[in-house]
């Protein structure tokens, strides 16, 4: 009973280990720090919704869809239109690696996301985002965030 107990408890704990997250409000001033607070727009609120809807603020999130191919990061960017995979067909908009996507520092993934809302659709590109983040009140996702 004890070894279950014990063996459950380092799976989770690998599981969790897996996951990059990072703090929203951390997120934040790292937006407002490469200038997305208004880029096309948008607010840091319309980013941050984003980011949790995608992946609940996960930075290595990969998300395999049922076109073969793959969401990546913090905003679940895509293969087949945004990045390189080296796995499935990709148009590779962004000209990034898909694996850069998933880095800490989040440069790559800024970069692509503003190519992303520059173009047609804006934020719309993000099905998640049109469901649980367009038109509705977002000011909370910065309560309690500093950006100094």
């Amino acid at each position: 009973m004890t070894g279950t107990l014990l063996m459950s408890l380092v799976s989770c704990l690998i599981a969790i280990s897996q996951a990059s997250l990072i703090n929203r409000c951390d997120l934040a001033r790292v937006l407002h720090k490469e200038d997305l607070d208004g880029f096309e727009g948008y607010s840091l609120n319309d980013w941050l919704c984003l980011a949790f809807v995608e992946s609940k603020f996960n930075i290595s999130k990969v998300n395999e869809n049922a076109d073969g191919s793959f969401d990546y990061g913090i905003f679940q960017i895509n293969s087949h239109s945004w990045c390189n995979d080296y796995q499935s067909h990709s148009e590779n908009i962004c000209h990034e690696d898909c694996q850069d996507l998933l880095s800490p520092n989040l440069l790559s993934t800024i970069s692509c996301a503003k190519k992303i809302v520059s173009g047609a659709g804006g934020m719309k590109n993000w099905v998640a985002w049109r469901l649980h983040c367009a038109g509705r009140p977002l000011s909370y996702w910065m309560t309690g965030c500093f950006l100094g």
